[in-house]
């Protein structure tokens, strides 16, 4: 490894490195004065506003012997004429780095790694001319993988074969790939990606149906994309075709599950298309992953990382399936340009999705998911009233010097749901979908900010058509609007009866009729989430146990109800759920499930100690981004480096 300016490397070691500018007088005086509100984006080192990334080529061996990838990352880059270009990177060895295009031309380059931050990583900063165009990085993953779970084959479902897939949002991509970390660079990329000959290799581009025998995969995904949204994943894996353009991939055990649970793919991608215009990414497919991973779905286009626990077996999760579909129009076609923009990703997810539900299912079931989510908003909204960072309530975040996960609230996916909900209303729905078929039109492959979108909806929406509307209230203020739309569903309220009724001593399952009988298949998941939470914060045992013995809301197999009622249970000391609940933490590492159980865990102390020992356990079968989110509320003096 070659360094330069070696003067002022004890200095770079010494301080948290942030500035390379594009002179030696510069790199000198960043080296020296720190100054961390040089970092535009606010979660990237990168100079992407003096050289950019315009196509990344990726060679990845993926070893599993020793968990770790072997990678050449190589940047054709635009450059405006600097002579340094400044890269994420976490948690990397880069071992060489290279100047100039193919292995025949390359010419070894000096660089400097910064000190690291434990939040944002290191900034890679590489000597270069201002004629440059190819730089190539060398580079290996350690042990501190964040990015990446590896898998032994007793976490899978076949037991028989390991699995490694990546998760990059929001700003871990640099801890398995050197490259300019930040949403508003859109690139493209293409990858050789070696694997064990009886695997298969996957990314977020052009994808195999088949494994071949050597184990060498080729991918191109010919969009440009966010840095987060490259994704890889490589195991035993299946396809099964679903429609002319759509299939999913799984473990071969799993794989008629899975083609049963989304068969209804195709209809989806229907519906949405009809609504919001072509689906511009040619594919669209799933690939459930081991039960580790940390979310119900992620977008990565083309190919959604999908969580088994969607596979509930009587198809009702499929909304986790419409909002990683409407991604492919919000967040993945149209980007949030930082982090602190997040709401226009999720908000306008949340939305479109419930609008496919809606045409695939009717307004009545999508009228229960929003009020489920809703209802989430507002414990939301009250938790970070009374938090450090109130002013979290707002779709426009601030996130500077904080993890951008912080701000994977409710927040920007419900509440941005009800202010486009809420301007539908005011502005009807006809001009509504004009205004946003001409956004996702008017900022296809390009990324926007909460601004830049205020200033379109004035231009395009309201100002055109004399409409008032308190947008900055909506976009710079905390809290609810008094003129948030509001949600009237009978199916809803008559749930939430049949709640009160049982809390208040009647027998709901004695019924005259056979067909008047309470089953668990009579309503679905959302009016169960709901029976649930209307009755009382701190229930009878007796009275819990007599709803299992009936519903078996403890061993259903459903994960959205089986957390509900663990929470329930931890707060009324109903001692039932532990055995069915622990093997539950030690199976799913999905964190929407497991923050509401292990923060009602560390109410008290009893259980906060039994909480604990079920992590001491599990922690072992979580990805990152789950275990360290458990980890914060299980021990919460655990030391966090922040950026000062």
């Amino acid at each position: 490894m070659k360094f330069y300016f070696l003067f002022c490397l004890s200095i770079l070691f010494a301080a948290f490195f942030v500035g390379c500018e594009s002179t030696v007088e510069d790199i000198k005086v960043a080296a020296s004065h720190i100054d961390t509100t040089l970092i535009k984006d606010g979660h990237s080192y990168s100079n992407i506003d003096k050289i950019r990334t315009k196509h990344l080529h990726l060679e990845l061996d993926v070893n599993f012997e020793n968990t770790t990838i072997y990678g050449v990352a190589r940047h054709e880059m635009i450059n405006s004429g600097v002579d340094t270009a400044i890269f994420d990177i976490k948690n990397l060895d880069i071992k060489k780095v290279t100047l100039g295009k193919g292995k025949e031309n390359e010419v070894e380059a000096d660089f400097i790694i910064g000190a690291n931050n434990e939040m944002l990583g290191q900034p890679l900063c590489v000597k270069i001319l201002p004629t440059t165009k190819y730089i190539n990085i060398y580079y290996q993953t350690t042990e501190k993988k964040e990015a990446i779970d590896w898998l032994t084959p007793e976490l899978t479902a076949g037991k028989k074969h390991p699995f490694m897939y990546t998760q990059g949002e929001a700003i871990l991509t640099r801890s398995w790939i050197p490259l300019q970390d930040a949403p508003s660079n859109r690139i493209t990329y293409s990858a050789d990606v070696k694997v064990p000959k009886d695997l298969m290799a996957l990314m977020s581009a052009e994808n195999p149906k088949v494994k071949n025998d050597l184990g060498l995969y080729h991918f191109e995904m010919k969009q440009r994309i966010p840095s987060y949204l490259i994704a890889l994943a490589v195991g035993d894996l299946k396809f099964k075709k679903l429609g002319k353009n759509c299939g999913v991939y799984s473990e071969p055990e799993l794989i008629k599950a899975c083609a049963y649970e989304f068969v209804d793919l195709p209809k989806l991608i229907k519906a949405a298309e009809k609504i919001y215009g072509k689906y511009q990414w040619e594919q669209y497919d799933l690939v459930v992953l081991p039960y580790s991973f940390p979310f119900g779905g992620m977008e990565n286009p083309r190919l959604t990382f999908a969580n088994p626990t969607l596979l509930a077996g009587d198809r009702s999760l499929v909304s986790v399936v419409a909002h990683e579909l409407a991604h492919s129009w919000s967040g993945n076609l149209v980007t949030n340009a930082t982090w602190d923009d997040f709401w226009l990703n999720e908000g306008f997810t949340v939305y479109f999705e419930g609008r496919i539900m809606e045409e695939i299912y009717g307004k009545e079931v999508s009228d229960i998911l929003a009020l489920i989510e809703y209802q989430e908003l507002e414990a939301d909204i009250a938790e970070i009233g009374k938090s450090d960072f109130p002013e979290d309530t707002h779709l426009k975040l601030s996130l500077k010097g904080r993890n951008p996960d912080d701000g994977m609230t409710s927040i920007a996916y419900v509440k941005g749901a009800f202010f486009l909900k809420t301007l539908e209303n005011k502005v009807g729905r006809e001009l509504f979908d004009k205004f946003m078929n001409a956004y996702f039109k008017k900022y296809s492959f390009h990324t926007i900010t909460t601004e830049g979108f205020e200033a379109f909806l004035n231009a395009q929406l309201l100002k055109p058509n004399h409409i008032t509307f308190n947008t900055k209230e909506w976009l710079y203020k905390a809290g609810i609007p008094s003129n948030c739309y509001k949600i009237d569903s009978p199916r809803f309220k008559l749930v939430q009866k049949l709640a009160d009724d049982f809390a208040k001593g009647k027998d709901i399952f004695k019924v005259k009729r056979k067909k008047d009988k309470i089953t668990r298949a009579k309503y679905v998941t959302q009016e169960w989430l709901a029976f649930i939470r209307r009755l009382p914060s701190k229930m009878d045992p007796a009275q819990m146990r007599k709803l299992d013995e009936h519903l078996d809301f403890k061993g259903c197999g459903n994960a959205e109800i089986m957390t509900e009622w663990y929470v329930l249970g931890i707060n009324s000391g109903y001692m039932d759920i532990r055995p069915p609940m622990e093997k539950f933490l030690m199976k799913v590492g999905r964190r929407k499930f497991l923050m509401p159980i292990y923060k009602n865990l560390a109410k008290t102390s009893e259980t906060l100690a039994w909480g604990k020992k079920v992590f001491d356990k599990a922690q072992h079968n979580y990805h990152f981004v789950s275990k360290s989110s458990v980890e914060a509320v299980l021990y919460p003096n655990k030391k966090v480096e922040t950026i000062k």
